[in-house]
């Protein structure tokens, strides 16, 4: 196989390989550069292993996302430092749910109504209006 034998080559040193090849000694001794890419080399075959089985993992097991397509939150509020009381609709139902840590209890069910569209809010103005009037204001005084 061949990813033993990269794995081996990353691992021997380049010194030994050099006196394996019959070099003088005094060739064999390497650089720091050398030794840096030998480390760099053993680094990326290590993680290409990692990525590889990882992927394989993950395609050979068919793990697929959660899909929660048929549960919405329609609203949340805190009613404590970590307690939350949360409006969840599933199909044509919607359930209040209680959230603490390590609990999580249903309150009460309803049947799913309609949420009215909020327009308390003053509608926004562009930036360009409000520049051109107060740009007025400096004049005028």
């Amino acid at each position: 196989m061949i990813f033993p034998r990269l794995i081996w080559l990353a691992a021997v040193p380049l010194a030994t390989l050099a006196n394996a090849a019959g070099t003088p000694a005094a060739a064999a001794s390497t650089s720091t550069a050398g030794n840096l890419l030998q480390v760099t080399l053993g680094l990326l075959v290590v993680l290409g292993l990692m990525a590889a089985a990882a992927w394989m993992l993950r395609r050979f097991t068919g793990a697929k996302g959660s899909s929660s397509a048929n549960i919405k939150i329609i609203s949340a509020v805190s009613v404590g430092n970590r307690e939350r009381v949360v409006v969840v609709e599933i199909a044509d139902q919607w359930i209040v749910v209680g959230v603490a840590p390590g609990r999580v209890n249903a309150l009460s069910t309803m049947a799913r109504q309609e949420t009215p569209v909020i327009t308390d809010a003053p509608p926004a103005r562009n930036f360009s209006s409000w520049l051109a009037q107060t740009i007025e204001k400096r004049n005028v005084q």
